[in-house]
């Protein structure tokens, strides 16, 4: 009865396949044959889910660069997609690139995919930088650093004569801040009064962990991520202000270091630029 439908034979639930299923799975396989039933051969979810639109994004930044240039590798989910494509350009077209990876994560990512990397040995300037945000707000400033590699992308950023910036529509936002604490990298020697002084500029900071232990970010420092309770007023001032603070090494806030912005949405991508 239940044909070439995976979803349709429940029979392995109740004991007659040597493996134990878990519970969820035995709630698809019931989810599936109830699909089954109404002219469905699996499972329909989502039609656009948040991956799809990274993917959508990460692959039109892709299809934006051009043979020769030398790049800034950002970090994360997003980017993942960017290098991707970019990877299937490299062996599909021919296309000559090198890049500055901002994380040993997207070094290895970039590898994987045949994307050559080079140093700042090799290159003081760069083309074209394409990363992720963890917020960014519309006059396209930022909050980055949620994956712990804020410092490379900030200096990888600054060394960029384009920047591009490749978000899902829910990292859009009025007030940086709002809805995702600001990282701040510090010196893990003085990491304590780092954080007090922190507190005095109206948050609250905690040391982010890796298990049992402090999170330690490529270049060796810890991270303290600051919760500001109704988001940050004045992005600009506060980075200022971040940089006063003797053992800070580098704050989340990204200020005027993006020119333009892929914003996946369901109808489509919206392309932000900066003063447009």
């Amino acid at each position: 009865m239940s044909g070439n439908n995976p979803f349709f034979d429940l029979s392995w639930i109740i004991g007659e396949s040597p493996e134990s299923p878990t519970q969820s799975q035995a709630i698809y396989a019931i989810l599936g044959s109830i699909l089954y039933y109404r002219g469905q051969t699996e499972p329909n979810w989502a039609d656009i889910t948040v991956s799809d639109l990274k993917k959508k994004v990460g692959c039109q930044a892709a299809d934006m660069v051009e043979d020769g240039q030398k790049l800034g590798l950002g970090t994360g989910s997003t980017v993942f997609y960017f290098l991707e494509r970019l990877g299937e350009r490299i062996r599909g077209e021919g296309l000559t690139v090198a890049g500055i990876p901002t994380s040993v994560q997207t070094g290895k990512q970039a590898g994987e995919f045949g994307i050559d990397l080079i140093t700042f040995d090799d290159a003081c300037r760069l083309d074209f930088y394409v990363d992720g945000a963890d917020e960014i707000d519309f006059s396209l400033n930022m909050i980055k650093g949620g994956g712990g590699a804020l410092l490379r992308e900030k200096v990888v950023a600054s060394s960029s004569d384009r920047k591009l910036i490749i978000v899902d529509a829910s990292k859009l936002v009025e007030r940086l801040g709002s809805g995702f604490d600001l990282p701040v990298e510090v010196a893990p020697f003085g990491w304590k009064p780092c954080s007090a002084r922190l507190e005095s500029l109206g948050c609250a900071p905690s040391l982010r962990m890796d298990g049992s232990s402090p999170f330690v970010s490529n270049n060796g420092n810890y991270i303290l991520d600051c919760a500001f309770a109704g988001g940050i007023d004045d992005p600009a001032g506060m980075e200022s202000a971040l940089n006063q603070i003797p053992g800070v090494v580098c704050n989340g806030l990204f200020i005027d270091l993006a020119d333009e912005a892929l914003v996946g949405r369901e109808d489509g991508v919206e392309h932000i630029r900066r003063g447009g």
